[in-house]
């Protein structure tokens, strides 16, 4: 299944897109794509509501606001140093075990949304990332325990003030948590619908310029590896977001380094995932 959600920021209602690609509101089946419904089996018991009344459900309009494919999650996780690429071209050692990282869920913003530059910002950047929403509670998972606890995949672009990261006497959670630095989306995509998540084509372009090109093979640690680690030092609750890392070509990498500025263009994709367009703006 696809899900998204859609609508004014804080009212989105849920929607699904159906096999022939008509996108229709799931407001009938009274529930939000958020961890009460993933806790409660709610991914089949939706297949079963989309089998029945999808095709006669409404459909959702072209241009219409998209938010966030999952409702407020109790966290967001992230990995650092997780690509290959990214590792060489920061000239850090790939880590012995995931590097994990938190990033406020009030940064959580829709795919296509602006991104506010803080005001005090000189260093924002980018990062094209495969995003997992856990779909049971983990706790000290083995790897197995974890590939069934996967809810689906979505695009994250993990964006980073790199002062706050790494300049201002802290954990990279200052750099990573600022209002709109996590747009989500556009869609939820479930494991069936994305059988090999390992091996996906990904791009992130600025003003048009394509900066980052990979593939998520270029992965370290792989999805399952990623998940039962971070359940050894806290329970992943249903819908809890698990960003898998960046490759090459962050702003902080270039040379000379580059950063957004007002009136920059970020697109991204990730294959089978969908694609963002967001706009930096001044906060000021």
């Amino acid at each position: 299944m696809r899900l998204f959600r859609f609508g004014h920021p804080g009212q989105e209602q849920p929607g699904a897109v159906l096999p022939d690609g008509k996108r229709i509101d799931c407001s009938g089946f009274g529930e939000d794509w958020n961890e009460q419904f993933f806790e409660t089996d709610g991914l089949s018991r939706l297949a079963s509501w989309l089998e029945q009344q999808g095709p006669t459900a409404d459909e959702v309009p072209q241009g219409v606001r998209l938010g966030p494919p999952v409702g407020r999650p109790s966290k967001i996780v992230c990995i650092g140093l997780n690509y290959r690429d990214h590792a060489k071209e920061t000239g850090a050692e790939l880590p012995a075990e995931p590097v994990i990282f938190f990033k406020s869920t009030t940064a959580i913003v829709g795919p296509n949304d602006d991104v506010l530059i803080p005001p005090s910002s000189t260093k924002s950047d980018w990062e094209v990332e495969l995003a997992v929403v856990v779909g049971n509670t983990l706790s000290y998972a083995d790897q197995a325990t974890a590939t069934k606890g996967i809810a689906g995949y979505c695009l994250h672009n993990d964006l980073s003030e790199r002062e706050f990261q790494l300049e201002r006497c802290g954990q990279w959670v200052k750099g990573k948590s600022c209002n709109t630095f996590a747009p989500l989306g556009p869609e939820l995509v479930t494991p069936d619908e994305l059988p090999d998540p390992l091996h996906l084509d990904m791009w992130l372009t600025v003003n048009g310029e394509m900066l980052q090109k990979s593939n998520t093979r270029e992965l370290f640690f792989d999805v399952p590896t990623i998940l039962s680690s971070v359940s050894q030092y806290m329970t992943l609750l249903p819908g809890d977001v698990i960003s898998t890392g960046t490759p090459a070509g962050v702003g902080l990498g270039l040379d000379p380094p580059r950063f957004l500025k007002a009136g920059d263009v970020m697109e991204l994709s990730i294959e089978g995932l969908g694609t963002q367009r967001q706009t930096a703006c001044s906060s000021d």
